[in-house]
């Protein structure tokens, strides 16, 4: 078990664990809760900004998960997609009921091995802390594509599902995006 949670596994053999796990294999279950816990609980952190809230709402993913693993189908998106649209329903409702936005410390960053886009490299390169207080000048629909796109790495389809967007929605909200902080960028380079 422990030996797939340790790698990034193919989408086969997530597409495999998540047959298990709808057959009820609680060996399965785990799996696919150890490979997936690190990514929605940085999201989650990054989304409410707090410690205790991200616990509390990862929990509540896989909870989620657990309940309703038996009606995912793979169709347009992958199960993190699917997994991250639970965490982002979660944080919205969060939000809805808590009305409040409160940073608390810095968020770990996800474990990923993937190689990185150039637009990533650009946003490596500023500093995690500078992008992440530039970030915060967006809009929450901003920040929350970016978070998808760059720090998770989500193609845009993937984030669409995420967010319940269209692709070109969540294409014209990362151009927003990076014009924004682009400028900021200049303004801050002539100071």
């Amino acid at each position: 078990m422990a030996e797939i949670a340790q790698q990034n596994p193919s989408g086969a053999e997530v597409r495999k664990l998540v047959e298990r796990a709808q057959r009820g294999e609680r060996t399965a279950l785990e799996e696919l809760y150890l490979i997936h816990f690190d990514r929605i609980y940085s999201y989650l952190h990054l989304t409410v900004g707090n410690r205790h809230d991200a616990e509390d709402l990862t929990t509540q993913t896989f909870l989620r998960m657990l309940e309703s693993i038996g009606k995912f189908r793979f169709q347009t998106a992958p199960f993190s997609a699917w997994l991250f649209r639970i965490a982002h329903n979660l944080s919205m409702d969060h939000f809805r009921a808590n009305r409040r936005w409160q940073p608390e410390e810095d968020v770990p960053e996800p474990h990923d091995s993937e190689e990185r886009s150039a637009e990533d490299e650009a946003f490596q390169s500023i500093g995690r802390q500078s992008m992440l207080d530039l970030i915060e000048s967006l809009s929450h629909e901003q920040q929350q594509v970016l978070t998808l796109k760059f720090v998770f790495n989500f193609s845009n389809g993937e984030a669409a599902t995420i967010l319940d967007k269209t692709e070109g929605a969540v294409k014209s909200l990362q151009h927003r995006a990076l014009g924004s902080l682009q400028r900021q960028l200049a303004s801050s380079a002539e100071s």
